[in-house]
């Protein structure tokens, strides 16, 4: 099964993503949009991995400290767009330990710099949007989650396994 690790957004983050991605496309922004139920910040990309118990006992040996997190910014991976997340050191830190303790275990997950960021467009064709601004809109990460991700009838779909 496909597995990840993620802070799942609360519902104002995610109403207020909603509006932004009304603005793009009333400004005609084509693309392959996330649906609001699965937007989330990444913090271990695992893949395909058959032992999701193995993965929640690492995550129940690494504390999640509370911290505040807050929008900063639009950018692209190729043809990603995304929303970033204010440089919070707690989430950075625990990312770190995180993908540490997964491959000390044996389990795979990306190597890649972490960049905390909200996916909010896959296949982006043509201009960047031209946004007002970034909301104002914040919340208090005091847990994170493993993830299954799967295809049902054509749509991606993430389904929480568990959470510390």
């Amino acid at each position: 099964m496909r597995l990840f690790v993620a802070i799942d957004l609360a519902p104002n983050m995610k109403k207020s993503l909603i509006g932004v991605m009304h603005d793009m496309k009333k400004q005609g922004i084509t693309g392959s949009y996330v649906p609001v139920q699965n937007l989330h910040i990444t913090l271990a990309f695992i893949g395909e991995w058959k032992e999701p118990e193995k993965v929640m006992e690492v995550l129940r040996t690494i504390p999640v400290e509370k911290s505040r997190l807050s929008f900063d910014g639009f950018g692209t991976f190729g043809d990603v767009f995304w929303i970033g997340i204010k440089g919070n050191q707690k989430i950075k830190k625990y990312t770190a330990d995180l993908r540490k303790a997964l491959a000390d275990h044996g389990i795979p997950c990306d190597k890649s710099k972490f960049q905390p960021h909200v996916t909010l467009l896959r296949g982006l064709k043509g201009k960047k949007p031209v946004l007002s601004g970034v909301p104002d809109e914040d919340m208090t990460v005091s847990r994170v989650s493993l993830m299954k991700s799967e295809m049902r009838d054509g749509k991606r779909l993430y389904t929480e396994i568990g959470h510390v």
